[in-house]
């Protein structure tokens, strides 16, 4: 395969996913419920009488939504082609399938970036006040790494996608027990002592630590380390997707497995 034709399908499916997307209303459930969820949570610190927390309750449903659009949209794009009967296709097409694949899911990673906004406007409302951002080029950084990790774990769980005859079981199971080995809401120092080693391997518990850092007005320590980590995360998340959907689409091809609905 050519860069140049790699890029070429990689642009097209990233366009062809923004059309759908504008077709396909439901997929743009995390944007309704974000700003929901953001409100709840708020309210229950400011009920608390603990508004300085506030700020870790308006991140954890911008990353909940990130992860949950990230595997939801990503899922519903091999069931949606597989029933509509275009998966063989594609598989069948001169354009490498991984690469217009990857344009899909990098659409949907960054088009969940505008969850950010959705989160922090409701909730600087409700406060009275905007929520600060202390360290902006910090904040900047780790939620473009963490949208890029997201994106080569939908990657990854598309392998899954692809021969599983139910998607949605799949994507019902990643949500809330990644939410928690991630620390999304909870810092994972604060949950049993047993759950730092798993979640040292999972990104997003790298994530919520360095953008809840970030809002802090106090200085960041390790902050450029705790960004490599990250990004090393998130580039195996990718080669390690890459690597096993171009081996699970040559098993599907010689099983059939992929036109069942």
């Amino acid at each position: 395969m050519s860069p140049r034709v790699a890029a070429i399908a990689f642009v097209g499916g990233a366009l062809l996913q923004l059309r759908q997307m504008g077709r396909t209303p439901d997929w743009f459930l995390a944007w309704c419920t974000t700003p929901l969820t953001t409100l709840a949570l708020v309210a229950l610190l400011m009920h608390a009488g603990r508004p300085d927390l506030a700020p870790a309750a308006v991140l954890a449903p911008v990353l909940m939504g990130m992860w949950s659009e990230s595997l939801y949209v990503g899922g519903e794009v091999i069931s949606v082609d597989r029933r509509a009967g275009r998966m063989d296709a594609l598989l069948a097409a001169p354009a490498p399938f991984a690469a217009q694949h990857l344009g899909r899911m990098a659409m949907v990673s960054a088009s969940s970036l505008a969850l950010v906004p959705l989160a922090w406007v409701p909730g600087s409302l409700l406060l009275g006040r905007a929520v600060p951002v202390a360290h902006p080029a910090l904040f900047a950084a780790a939620l473009l790494l963490t949208a890029f990790a997201m994106c080569g774990m939908a990657t990854l769980m598309s392998c899954v996608f692809v021969l599983a005859r139910s998607a949605r079981t799949v994507q019902n199971a990643l949500s809330y027990p990644f939410f928690v080995l991630g620390g999304v809401l909870v810092p994972v120092s604060l949950l049993p002592a047993w759950v730092e080693l798993p979640s040292s391997l999972f990104f997003l518990s790298w994530s919520g630590d360095l953008l809840r850092d970030a809002l802090s007005a106090t200085d960041v320590e390790a902050a450029g380390w705790r960004l490599a980590a990250l990004a090393g995360l998130a580039l195996g998340c990718w080669a390690i997707g890459c690597a096993a959907l171009a081996r699970t689409l040559r098993v599907a091809r010689r099983t059939g497995e992929v036109g069942h609905a």
